[in-house]
């Protein structure tokens, strides 16, 4: 954002791209103005290695295709910072940040073993300034229209008041 010249921003993250933004709070506090949490991934106790093996399996493999430069000892090394340094929530932040955030939410959760419902659910509950979709959102079609026009008020309620120059 600094190499565009954007100082205040909206972040809309999808799968790890919630907890990425909940990084980017925390890190940032003053530039971020609101964020949309879309189906979250976050961490499912009974299945602790979900998002470690998918990534090990699938996304690593592929990755390597496109990027000789890498290993699979790099990638491990990268998920394991990911999904394992902090088995816990969403990965990226603690809870207590999440219950102390002053940055504006919108959750949209999910259910699936990479975007638990609950994480996504504990996420609205702490957050002192989150809002939540309804769920499920993407049917039937009626809701996935309100949901989007939910997203567009949120954003539009949360839009940074333009600097003078």
């Amino acid at each position: 954002m600094d190499h565009l010249g954007i100082r205040e921003f909206f972040f809309m993250g999808y799968c790890i791209g919630g907890p990425f933004a909940l990084k980017l709070m925390e890190r940032a506090p003053d530039r971020v103005v609101a964020g949309v949490l879309c189906q979250p991934v976050g961490h499912r106790p009974e299945l602790p290695d979900h998002m470690y093996n998918g990534g090990r399996n699938n996304w690593g493999p592929e990755l390597l295709t496109r990027r000789p430069d890498l290993t699979m000892e790099t990638i491990e090394a990268y998920l394991h910072n990911l999904f394992r340094v902090q088995p816990d929530f969403v990965y990226s932040v603690s809870r207590d940040f999440v219950r102390s955030c002053p940055t504006p939410m919108l959750v949209m959760p999910d259910d699936t073993p990479g975007h638990p419902y609950q994480v996504a659910m504990d996420m609205a509950a702490l957050a002192p300034k989150a809002d939540v979709t309804v769920y499920p959102w993407k049917e039937p079609k009626d809701l996935w229209g309100k949901t989007v026009q939910q997203v567009r008020d949120f954003l539009k309620a949360h839009q940074p008041v333009a600097a003078a120059h």
